[in-house]
């Protein structure tokens, strides 16, 4: 039987057979599946209007209409099922703990520690830890992820508490995105003589989202203006409803600058966490756990803060963090000190990967250096392939056929940043809302609070966009990369500074209009034969000017016959550039020769218009 013609080209059909494929996934990998030729995937693409290379990452979209042609049943595997299947070709596997219950032991909780800005959160840690976070940094605002443990007494037990801060609320929203449920416990951090705040709100939604119990620490309780009800009252309204109301969300009077309260609110956590959980884990297997933050040192290379969360982590240990890989040259505990080894919800600094891991990224021990990086290889080459197919856009033959007539479509990418989801949301609609047509358009790829970070800024440089920074600046080295590759970053303070100059940009982005500016108009009385220069035209100016070179029509009857220009001007012998009205003057019209006694010569130009 011979294999049905699709779009032209004779291929074997299936018969709904399911084909899984990864995100990103080029014909080349589907070819390989169905066993056919992947040029003539490209082929039946084209005739479907989609222009797509061998080769090229192909979207969830395309690859979806493809198989839906061929009779296959395409599958795209997600992200964390691909890197579960990944480890499972290697007999590993991510986020639980091995053997039976006589295995497990307790483990402290995992705190973060959330609120608005300026409401003592790192105060609140500094005071906690007995050690001077805040003075390190730039106008004592956190720049990086820290992660501390802190020990209390509970009902005369040593208990020991881990404790993360966060820079933004976006990094603890990242991690539960990536699958990493890093934190046991949200700390909510509200300013007695604040109150609730956009970002306190924020920072709620992002814990209830998570799924974690909450500890309100009510802050600042030594000020004068402190109201400690008023918070109280407030948070009820968003469903915390304290203890003494009859609720079950505790709260806690604090003063990072006295330490008042501290211990109540570390007694507070433990209580929660014994309550509300089963914090247990077991500290014999191989380490698993979640990296919280990563950067590049300049003398001690990519350094990653991990979370240990189950098993412990060893000096020595082949590890995998990501698309990073590497062996433990070194532990590094919250405190400075070199360590051995890290227990279950222990943070520690790990030195030796051979490249920076992402924040949010989980990382395992694996059995040798071998296994840890053919998994880190291809994690990034997943990685890369899936971003390239989110970047690509389809493109139709339609589509390119339309620009290619109208001239083509601009447009003008954004990532955009706030300090908080509300400016953020509240300055992506009124951008929306910019109209100038249909020539000119408008896409915010990505936005965040936050920080503009290094991720932003090379998305803009592979997208060729704009970032807009509102009431929030670049960190780290940010700016550096911007500048080296010529990424544009734009700061505002007042949401319409951003409008106008979105507006104004989008504006000049636009072909320019022109419209038809008549010069003037002259009839024709006199014709002459000439070898050299052809049917002169002998005219009077009726009004306006005449001008050489300039656009003109020859008008017979008031019907257009030749739309042309003016070759030559001569007035009596001599040639000129003009002859204004009420002046008679010889012509020619380009190559055109078929004039007659009373045709109107009529001589115009295209001027720019101004637009509204």
């Amino acid at each position: 039987m011979e294999a049905p013609t699709i779009g032209g080209v004779r291929i074997r059909q299936g018969d709904g057979a399911t084909v899984r494929l990864r995100r990103g996934a080029s014909l080349t990998d589907l070819a390989e599946k169905i066993n056919v030729d992947a040029a003539q995937l490209v082929q039946v693409l084209f005739s479907l209007g989609e222009m797509v290379t061998a080769t090229q990452s192909v979207n969830d979209d395309t690859l979806q209409l493809l198989g839906a042609e061929l009779n296959y049943n395409i599958q795209v595997v997600s992200p964390e099922d691909e890197d579960r299947e990944l480890l499972e070709r290697f007999d590993l596997e991510f986020g639980e703990d091995e053997g039976d219950e006589d295995d497990l032991a307790p483990r402290p909780p995992v705190v973060t520690v959330m609120g608005h800005v300026d409401h003592g959160k790192t105060r609140l840690l500094d005071t906690l830890r007995k050690a001077n976070v805040a003075g390190g940094e730039a106008g004592g605002i956190t720049q990086t992820i820290g992660a501390y443990q802190v020990k209390t007494r509970v009902d005369d037990n040593d208990r020991r508490i881990t404790f993360i801060d966060t820079p933004g609320h976006e990094a603890f929203t990242a991690m539960r995105a990536r699958g990493a449920k890093s934190t046991d416990i949200a700390i909510l951090v509200v300013a007695a003589d604040d109150g609730v705040m956009p970002q306190t709100i924020e920072a709620l939604n992002h814990a209830l989202a998570a799924d974690v119990p909450i500890v309100v620490a009510v802050n600042k309780i030594d000020k004068e203006t402190a109201d400690p009800s008023k918070v109280r009252g407030q948070l009820t309204e968003y469903g915390l409803v304290p203890e003494e109301y009859g609720g079950d969300t505790m709260f806690v009077d604090v003063s990072a600058v006295t330490g008042q309260g501290l211990d109540e609110l570390l007694e507070a956590v433990v209580l929660t966490a014994d309550a509300a959980l089963d914090l247990r884990a077991n500290p014999t297997m191989d380490a698993q756990g979640v990296a919280i933050e990563a950067h590049l040192d300049r003398g001690r290379g990519p350094v990653a803060t991990v979370l240990v969360q189950r098993g412990t982590l060893k000096v020595g240990d082949s590890i995998v963090a990501g698309p990073a890989h590497g062996r433990v040259r070194a532990l590094v505990n919250d405190l400075g000190d070199n360590v051995d080894e890290a227990p279950p919800s222990m943070p520690v600094q790990v030195l030796g990967l051979t490249s920076v891991p992402g924040a949010g990224d989980s990382f395992l021990v694996v059995s040798d250096d071998r296994t840890a990086r053919q998994i880190a290889d291809q994690r990034e080459a997943r990685n890369r392939a899936a971003a390239q197919a989110a970047g690509a856009r389809r493109k139709t033959l339609d589509q390119l056929f339309e620009q290619l007539e109208k001239g083509e479509t601009q447009e003008l990418l954004l990532i955009l940043k706030g300090d908080s989801a509300g400016s953020v949301e509240a300055l992506e609609e009124s951008l929306s809302q910019i109209d100038v047509g249909d020539e000119v358009s408008l896409r915010v790829i990505d936005r965040g609070v936050g920080a503009i970070t290094e991720t932003n800024v090379s998305l803009a440089a592979a997208s060729g966009a704009v970032i807009i920074g509102y009431n929030v600046r670049a960190q780290g080295k940010a700016t550096e990369q911007a500048d080296r590759e010529n990424v544009d970053i734009r700061y505002y303070s007042v949401i319409y500074g951003a409008i106008d100059d979105i507006e104004a940009a989008l504006k000049g982005m636009l072909k320019p209009i022109y419209e038809e500016a008549v010069l003037g108009h002259a009839e024709i009385r006199e014709i002459f034969r000439s070898s050299k220069f052809g049917t002169i035209a002998g005219c009077m100016v009726l009004d306006g000017i005449m001008r050489r070179n300039a656009k003109a029509r020859l008008l017979r009857d008031g019907v257009v016959v030749v739309d042309t220009d003016i070759h030559s001007l001569r007035r009596e012998k001599d040639d000129v550039t003009e002859v204004r009205e009420g002046y008679e003057c010889g012509l020619t019209l380009g190559n055109f020769n078929d004039i007659k006694h009373g045709d109107i010569v009529e001589t115009y130009e295209m001027r720019e218009k101004p637009r509204a």
